[in-house]
């Protein structure tokens, strides 16, 4: 045994069995995510129970079963729920998702299994999602055209889809046209408004520079006039439809198609219908935007806004991390001073994220931001452009944030590549510049990508930082449109890794929040794991591509 010991076997088992413990613990949470996440797209069967209250009353409840646990008969006679001759020690209650939120006061009621006298899944119950106020659940009872029926008991349902069909394109159309045609009259309304402030400043505001503003001014209000008729036309055509639902409480409730996005009858779906859905209502979670205030609808600009500040970052990063790597490793001394630089370098490691974000935006977003906005933006003043957190500011804070990381793995990368052939292209006649740039850099890019890599994975998931310096609850606009300079980087931004902060802790609806916490965690985890398999493949070509020179 004590050989076995000296041998360093044990040592061997024992880390493995931790690398193993600690893989089958991420891929089980990974697993617990993605299937809490998950199963919130998957349409759930829709119930109409009738519940007998103690008083003898009864009442109808429609929706969709939501949760389920066991509670004591104690915990809940000490709350105040009576329930007369029930004498199991526990009993089963159930939390129904009734959505109607402008007619019922809860979104989510818990019943008491006991209570339940009469439970239900009627192939007729429909499920309309709708821009506003949540889900509707109830039965359809007739489409309207203009205040008149459209719809036969047979037809129905194909009526239903095609007005619904009808009136999201129009919405789409609405939307496309506000955001695009109209949007960029504003934004050249908004630019000529600040060219006349700067030449009014710069005391060059003659008259006919007035009147060539004004004749610009003019000519884009009489395009956005003509836009705006546009606009209202689609909107009351979108309007022209209603659908009439009969809700829980037995009345009939008129709904405007254009607030209409989607209509489903889970209980009358298939196993393959229900899986086309399912992918439906996944890639309508990534690519809309959110509603209800990040409650219902997509997160695409939360991803949009990760990714484009990760790429940013890392543009911004990489050259920095490498310079300083080769001054340290090629061209500084071996001296206190590089040893202190190095343990600075270290330490910045270690400094809790928090501390970036107010250095950021003190620095970035007040200091040089407000100079920006004294020097180039003088006429936009006291409304700022630079001196505002935005996405430029979040990048470069998290590039300090994880410039260490880069500068580590680049010099360690540095370092393991031979003197001798440095030696030998010095030999040659190529001068250090050139046998840096032909010889070194190409064979430690797979450390400078390693670096990369892990910048990517720490950035990607940082929150506390971006809370300070650029994100925001719910942009309006994207850092990217068809404006020139069509890049703006003084804009604010949403993040998947705030929006899950937002939803999970800041929603006044928690329990509709909590499944939409889980798929956008699981959807940032994707998010990060696909930045960095693409850095890792570019890191095993340049790998591949500069073997050679080891040789």
């Amino acid at each position: 045994m004590n050989t076995w010991f000296k041998s360093g076997k044990p040592y061997i088992w024992l880390t493995a069995g931790a690398v193993s413990v600690s893989l089958i613990a991420v891929l089980g949470l990974l697993a617990l995510i993605a299937w809490r996440g998950l199963s919130f797209f998957w349409p759930a069967a829709i119930h109409e129970v009738e519940v007998q209250a103690n008083d003898g009353s009864k009442r109808v409840i429609i929706g969709e079963i939501y949760d389920r646990e066991e509670v004591s008969l104690e915990r809940l006679q000490e709350s105040g729920v009576a329930l007369d001759g029930y004498q199991e020690d526990t009993l089963e209650r159930l939390l129904f998702k009734v959505g109607n939120r402008e007619f019922v006061s809860l979104d989510f009621m818990w019943v008491m299994e006991p209570q339940i006298i009469r439970n239900e899944t009627p192939r007729d119950l429909a499920v309309i999602e709708r821009s506003k106020d949540g889900n509707f659940y109830g039965y359809v009872v007739d489409v309207i055209e203009n205040g008149q029926s459209v719809a036969t008991a047979e037809s129905i349902r194909t009526v239903l889809f095609e007005r619904i069909e009808r009136a999201v394109a129009l919405n789409e159309q609405a939307a496309d046209l506000q955001q695009g045609e109209i949007g960029a009259i504003n934004y050249e309304l908004n630019r000529l408004r600040l060219e006349r402030r700067a030449l009014e400043l710069e005391g060059q505001l003659t008259a006919a520079e007035e009147q060539r503003i004004a004749t610009a001014e003019e000519a884009q209000r009489a395009a956005y006039r003509e836009l705006e008729q546009q606009l209202f036309a689609y909107r009351d055509q979108a309007s022209r439809d209603s659908v009439v639902m009969r809700d829980m409480r037995g009345e009939e409730v008129t709904i405007p198609m254009y607030r209409v996005l989607d209509a489903t009858f889970p209980n009358d779906m298939g196993w393959f219908a229900k899986v086309a859905h399912f992918f439906t209502q996944i890639g309508k979670f990534i690519t809309e935007d959110p509603r209800e205030a990040n409650t219902e609808g997509g997160v695409f600009p939360a991803i949009f806004g990760t990714v484009f500040m990760v790429l940013l970052m890392s543009v911004i990063v990489t050259p920095f991390g490498v310079i300083a790597a080769v001054y340290l490793h090629e061209y500084a001394g071996k001296n206190a001073i590089t040893r202190l630089i190095r343990i600075a370098v270290i330490n910045l490691a270690g400094v809790p994220s928090i501390v970036y974000g107010v250095f950021g935006l003190g620095f970035f977003v007040y200091m040089v931001g407000g100079s920006l906005d004294q020097i180039f933006y003088p006429e936009a003043l006291p409304s700022p452009t630079f001196g505002t957190p935005g996405v430029m500011w979040s990048a470069i804070t998290l590039a300090i944030l994880t410039l260490p990381v880069v500068i580590v793995s680049t010099e360690e990368g540095l370092s393991r590549i031979p003197s001798t052939l440095r030696e030998g292209s010095l030999a040659l006649g190529a001068t250090k510049a050139e046998t840096l740039w032909r010889i070194i850099l190409p064979m430690a890019s797979p450390a400078i990508m390693t670096g990369l890599i892990l910048a990517v994975a720490r950035a990607a998931g940082e929150v506390a930082p971006l809370m300070l310096v650029g994100v925001v609850k719910s942009a309006p606009m994207l850092p990217v449109d068809g404006n020139f300079p069509y890049f703006h980087l003084d804009r604010k931004f949403m993040h998947l890794g705030f929006h899950i902060y937002d939803v999970g802790f800041q929603s006044p609806n928690v329990e509709a929040a909590r499944p939409l916490v889980y798929a956008t965690s699981f959807l940032l985890v994707t998010v990060i794991v696909g930045l960095n398999l693409t850095a890792i493949s570019v890191r095993n070509h340049l790998r591949e591509k500069y073997r050679s020179l080891e040789h």
